[in-house]
């Protein structure tokens, strides 16, 4: 709280502490509860959920230290108490928040403290403005925390691509909610980001930036919630009985070729949303570095071959639907073929037909319409 405005409204010392108290509530339940409360199936990263508490218990203490120095201490010396709670704010939120923003993208661990060790020099600039009584220093921290800034959205967007790479190696479906809503999640940050900064003590901002504090607060809990925890490559590269593999290369890929056959083409096990590669070799009966390893050798990806069945499976019940004269739509036969959203289907459909679904179903049904 930057002015005695907000100290007087009791709305917002209501809001105020309640933003503080949810962050607080938020944190233990991160720190106790290991299972999804919105999502019983889900298995929330446990490294995720602790670096997220530790999110939430700096923004509480963010409140409390900002109550403190404006209400206890410091009262009268503005200058002091600001260069003091922003450089708090700024060495304990912001690499926090992009520690989470890091643990949100499961394909492989990312180095985090480099993002810490760059914000100490923010500390030596806040004791220089504080020893001088120079006003720039807040200034100072502004700029340089903005280039952190910078360079870490630059890291995240190629972590970000990175991370789509592997989704697409690894999931059938090209929904990658994923990717999206983390960068939703970086763009309400930064939003928030904005109005901390602005934020000159207007009683509107006052009210705005705690509004937008429940709203991040809120949305991370529910991302953290339905965030099923995956598998990275490097966690299953080992089979769990190599003596039960055979040692021949041909062999080995005869057999996989025969696994897939009787565990998921017979069985239809294509047909499922978000089968992994790891989840697909456990049920064939295999580790996914043999399997990835008999795609390769087949001039194959774990995605193409997916989509192939599922592609063929659309145009089997097609064919079936216009036999039997009953009207079908791409969409409808799209959802029983193990696609999520149309639009991954259409993509799909596209890139294994090389034609658009709509103009492959017209040509069909003229060949298929009796004289």
């Amino acid at each position: 709280m930057y002015e005695q405005h907000g100290l007087s409204d009791p709305f917002f010392l209501m809001l105020y502490g309640g933003a503080m108290m949810l962050a607080l509530t938020s944190c233990c339940y991160m720190l106790v509860a290991f299972r999804s409360t919105l999502a019983a199936q889900v298995v929330p990263p446990r490294g995720l959920r602790y670096w997220t508490a530790a999110f939430y218990a700096a923004v509480a203490a963010s409140h409390l230290w900002w109550a403190t120095l404006s209400v206890v201490w410091l009262r009268d010396d503005r200058l002091t108490r600001d260069i003091v709670a922003i450089m708090l704010d700024y060495i304990t939120l912001v690499p926090l928040v992009m520690a989470v923003l890091l643990r949100l993208l499961q394909d492989r661990k990312r180095k985090l403290w480099p993002f810490f060790v760059a914000h100490i020099p923010i500390i030596a600039i806040a004791i220089y403005g504080i020893m001088a009584q120079n006003h720039e220093a807040k200034v100072y921290m502004f700029y340089y925390q903005v280039a952190i800034i910078v360079v870490f959205i630059i890291y995240y967007v190629r972590a970000l691509i990175q991370y789509d790479r592997w989704l697409h190696e690894n999931y059938a479906d090209l929904e990658y909610k994923e990717v999206w809503q983390s960068l939703l999640l970086l763009a309400g940050v930064l939003a928030f980001y904005y109005v901390y900064t602005s934020n000159s003590g207007e009683l509107f901002h006052e009210y705005l930036s705690q509004v937008n504090t429940l709203l991040i607060l809120v949305f991370l809990s529910w991302r953290v919630e339905t965030l099923q925890t995956l598998l990275p490559s490097d966690t299953d590269v080992v089979p769990a009985d190599t003596s039960q593999m055979p040692s021949d290369s041909a062999n080995t890929s005869m057999d996989i070729g025969l696994m897939l056959q009787d565990h998921c083409e017979d069985t239809q096990l294509y047909l499922r949303h978000d089968l992994t590669l790891s989840e697909l070799a456990t049920a064939i009966g295999t580790n996914r570095t043999y399997l990835s390893s008999y795609f390769s050798q087949q001039d194959d990806t774990y995605n193409a071959y997916i989509n192939r069945l599922r592609i063929e499976h659309f145009i089997q019940l097609y064919y079936e639907a216009v036999s039997q004269s009953r009207p079908v739509t791409a969409l409808e036969l799209s959802q029983q073929c193990g696609y999520r959203t149309y639009r991954t289907f259409s993509t799909a459909f596209r890139q294994h037909m090389g034609v658009a679904v709509t103009e492959w179903m017209q040509s069909e049904r003229v060949v298929l319409k009796p004289s």
